[in-house]
């Protein structure tokens, strides 16, 4: 058996290509780097690193060799045409390298009326995946944890959050959670071949005053909750996605980003990380 993970040397395909070294036993691991400086990432001598170039074919074709499952990890862009087009050209390289099965992974922010500048990629996929014939199942994760903890100082500073999101709820999960999910899918044939979604959350959403009180508890600062508008939150982040990233959290004002469920313990056995045990791992005061 042959793993190949796309976005290897990214922070989510890094996790993944580590836990396939755990479960994986004597089967066959590739990882798909685009900057080949960071093939030195890796180290074990049951990975091989390609480099793979999502808009070379001839890059694709000798990345796709002899792939039995392939872990789909979508570049990070905001440019919606060429998303798509990156996914098309890995699709074509799939079919004419016969690979074996697909794991999507994906972000759960695709309903029909989700304004996020992503939601046309994420709800385009799977349907595309739908009509290819080939063996899949796909992942949609809820937000990640990892951002917060770097964010908490900024947070104390402020005295709240700001996120626009009013009264609604948000789901999170941690890179590294669903990282383990990813690799059990992808090593369980059963899960993974028959179209099946899976969305990957903690085991709570939050409204933003429940996770600033559990932000105040863990760091011993008070962080309340005073919300800018979508507008004012997109100008704040110029450099940072701030447009991108404001139309996201005008989903979350909508109540489309607080979807959970169990699908993490399904597809590992174990329970995910809470929110608190999450921040508490991960915040260090200065």
């Amino acid at each position: 058996m042959r793993y190949f993970v796309t976005g290897a040397s990214g922070h989510l395909g890094r996790r993944v290509v580590r836990q396939l070294v755990k479960l994986s036993g004597d089967d066959q691991l590739r990882a798909g780097v685009h900057n080949m400086k960071k093939a030195n990432l890796f180290d074990n001598d049951q990975l091989e690193v390609a480099h793979l170039d999502y808009f070379d074919q001839e890059s694709i074709d000798r990345s796709f060799a002899d792939v039995d499952v392939l872990i789909y990890i979508p570049s990070i862009t905001y440019n919606l045409v060429r998303r798509v087009q990156e996914f098309e050209n890995v699709l074509a390289g799939a079919k004419r390298n016969y690979v074996g099965s697909f794991i999507f992974v994906s972000f759960f922010a695709d309903q029909v009326n989700n304004p996020f500048q992503m939601s046309p990629f994420y709800a385009y996929v799977p349907r595309r995946l739908a009509g290819s014939g080939l063996k899949y199942a796909y992942v949609r994760n809820s937000l990640y944890a990892d951002p917060l903890p770097p964010y908490l100082p900024e947070l104390i500073e402020r005295g709240h959050l700001i996120y626009p999101v009013g009264d609604q709820a948000m789901s999170f999960i941690s890179r590294d959670d669903s990282a383990k999910a990813i690799a059990s899918l992808a090593t369980q044939p059963v899960l993974r071949d028959h179209g099946q979604s899976y969305l990957l959350s903690m085991p709570k959403n939050y409204n933003m005053v429940e996770l600033g009180q559990l932000m105040s508890k863990v760091t011993g600062k008070h962080i309340g909750y005073q919300p800018v508008t979508v507008k004012e939150f997109g100008e704040l982040y110029p450099d940072d996605g701030g447009a991108e990233s404001a139309s996201m959290y005008a989903a979350g004002g909508r109540g489309l980003l607080a979807e959970t469920s169990d699908d993490y313990r399904r597809l590992t056995g174990e329970e995910q990380t809470g929110m608190e045990e999450y921040l508490r791992a991960h915040y260090h005061a200065k």
